[in-house]
């Protein structure tokens, strides 16, 4: 379908109605993955192009700053042993100081190198993940974007991947600073004394103990309070985007209380989160403050011995207060990767839907030969199990106008979103111009199906460029000449910039007619051989109504058309009109062979202009059935 054709469907039009909101949560959004799974997915965004390399060398370079660090604690043992012991001179004692200013400065260098780095990579990483999931978004289904609320899918679009931006800024590079320096503090402790390096690891299966306990509470808390955030967020963006019924029904109040639900909710559950992640920060201090009172105890049980020197236990005391800060961390940023994993999971819940609709493998170009159709026998339904059209059996000649009416939820809507593919049916075949619609590759089709819908949908740019958007490589000269056939030139001349006037979102400031038309020619600069027209007059005013009726017939000349109307006279008209009701084709033909019959159409068209016809109730043909 064309550009012209890709806005949303309204939720409030018969697709709704027709049964799509019974499916409106997706059950497989709500799937878990696993923590580990969960963080390798996160970091191969990080990685991703020439990221591993990056991180390669990110990673060296951390390893030399953190080397740097590490040799401070036995240079300033060293420099004690000078000052403590026979033979130590000052010559020594500067070459020990000479060391340590060396190595301070090595470790302050090359940690500014290493950080810039980490830094590059943490917004490469996020990059990547918004990017493929706001790409993901794009192949999905029309299906999907009926369960799913859109509230909800911000959320993950904006506070999932921020919690995720988080863990790519601060826990990737700190992590890693703190594994490497442990590391390292532990092998040197190593070949210092056995001994002191087991009495300074005593203090460690505590904290591991202590992080895994609160690790068993705090994740599901996470996952919960990005659950939660989610519901308000989809509530702020549905209130937001109502204002006008919140305001005229007077319902501030209800929505103030609502939303202070959806905050208690998530402040519930996010300070119990974060409260137990916070334990971990005050348990491993005390801990590591235990640790080192132990060094210094047993080092000055083991210096009075003759066992070890005075600087050997100062450098031992130093590692441990090294090591307190990478455990801190490690036990930091274990909150810091719960919330990640909690909001990765989500994201990744959206990246790995699959579209309800896909092209077969062998799916070929569809080749327009004048815009024959065909339903044969269809049945389709939005869910299983509940049929929304009935054994469908009707064609359509090339060229023909075909009007389509019938009482709210009848199927209408339905028709057209199988005809252009959102949906593939239950049951039965379509055909355009003798092809399958099932063996079609979709863009081919819809580059030849335009459509016109209720709700005129125009984005934030200037006027021209919202023409163009249905059509990438339409000059101006050809805008221009669609907004004359649709009727919208002369008020567009009249905007303060004429066709480079920006408009606000959803072109709020233009009249409901005004965007129709420019919808009109936008439709007209696509050029489609195919053209849907979805309630495309309602809500406008009398005079508005004729311009758009003139600028669709343009639009409509030589075409294949549909035309849903629930006002019967926009398509009195049309070559043939198609009476639907409880998803079945009840008649079609001419509006005035139609009223000759005296039966279904004749009581729709009498109830609206006259009255309900007696004959036509008392022989029960007006029985209006939603599907």
């Amino acid at each position: 379908m064309t550009s012209a054709t890709t806005a949303p469907v309204q939720r409030a039009t018969d697709a709704s109605s027709d049964g799509a909101s019974d499916a409106r949560r997706d059950p497989a959004i709500d799937q878990k993955s696993d923590t580990i799974g969960t963080l390798r997915r996160l970091m191969s965004y990080m990685l991703a192009g020439n990221g591993r390399s990056r991180f390669i060398w990110a990673t060296i370079l951390r390893f030399v700053a953190v080397t740097a660090l590490v040799s401070t604690p036995y240079i300033t043992g060293q420099a004690m042993n000078v000052l403590t012991e026979p033979g130590g001179t000052t010559d020594d004692l500067v070459r020990w100081g000479t060391y340590g200013i060396v190595a301070g400065v090595l470790y302050v260098g090359f940690s500014l190198f290493a950080d810039r780095m980490f830094a590059d990579l943490a917004t490469r990483g996020l990059k990547n993940l918004q990017t493929h999931l706001f790409s993901h978004l794009q192949k999905l289904s029309m299906g999907f974007f009926f369960r799913t609320p859109v509230g909800e899918l911000l959320s993950r679009i904006n506070n999932d991947a921020e919690a995720v931006a988080v863990f790519y800024e601060q826990g990737v590079a700190q992590l890693l600073r703190a594994v490497i320096t442990l590391a390292m503090a532990l092998g040197v402790m190593l070949l210092i004394n056995v001994q002191l390096t087991l009495v300074a690891l005593s203090i460690v299966p505590f904290v591991m103990l202590g992080m895994w306990l609160i690790t068993r509470v705090a994740s599901p808390a996470f996952a919960k309070m990005q659950e939660e955030m989610g519901t308000a967020s989809g509530f702020q963006e549905e209130t937001l985007a109502g204002h006008k019924v919140i305001i005229s029904a007077r319902r501030q109040d209800w929505a103030d209380a609502e939303n202070e639900e959806n905050a208690a909710a998530v402040f519930a559950v996010a300070s119990k989160a974060l409260f137990v992640s916070l334990i971990q920060f005050p348990l491993t201090m005390t801990l590591t403050y235990v640790q080192i009172v132990l060094v210094f105890v047993v080092g000055a049980f083991m210096v009075s011995l003759g066992d070890v020197s005075l600087g050997t236990v100062l450098a031992f005391a130093g590692y441990s207060a090294m090591m307190a800060s990478p455990l801190s961390q490690i036990s930091n940023l274990v909150s810091n990767a719960l919330n990640a994993v909690a909001g990765g999971d989500r994201v990744f819940q959206v990246i790995d839907q699959r579209p309800d609709i896909e092209d077969a493998s062998d799916a070929v170009a569809y080749e327009f030969k004048g815009g024959h159709i065909e339903f044969q026998n269809v049945d389709f339904g939005y869910v299983p199990g509940r049929l929304i059209l009935k054994d469908n059996t009707f064609e359509v000649q090339a060229g023909e106008k075909i009007g389509i009416c019938g009482p709210t939820g009848a199927g209408k809507s339905t028709i057209i979103n199988i005809l252009t593919r959102y949906y593939d049916i239950s049951a039965g075949r379509i055909l355009i111009d003798g092809q399958d619609l099932s063996t079609l590759n979709r863009a081919s089709l819809r580059k030849q199906v335009g459509a016109v819908l209720q709700e005129a949908f125009l984005f934030t740019d200037t006027v021209m460029n919202n023409l163009k958007y249905a059509r990438e490589d339409a000059t101006d000269d050809e805008c221009i000449e669609a907004a004359k056939k649709a009727n919208a030139h002369e008020f567009i001349s009249h905007l303060p910039d004429g066709y480079d006037t920006m408009l606000v979102e959803r072109g709020a400031n233009l009249s409901q007619g005004q965007r129709q038309m420019i919808t009109i020619a936008r439709a007209m600069v696509a050029n489609p051989k195919i053209m849907i027209l979805d309630e495309a007059t309602s809500n406008v005013d009398t005079r508005t109504e004729k311009l758009i009726q003139d600028g669709l017939r343009n639009l409509m000349e030589g075409k294949t058309s549909f035309s849903i109307a629930h006002r019967l006279a926009t398509i009195r008209d049309s070559s043939r009109i198609m009476v639907v009701n409880g998803g079945e084709i009840m008649e079609m033909a001419s509006h005035d062979d139609l009223m000759a019959e005296r039966d279904f159409y004749y009581s729709l068209y009498m109830s609206q202009f006259k009255g309900a016809a007696p004959h036509a109730m008392e022989a029960g043909t007006a029985d209006f059935v939603s599907t």
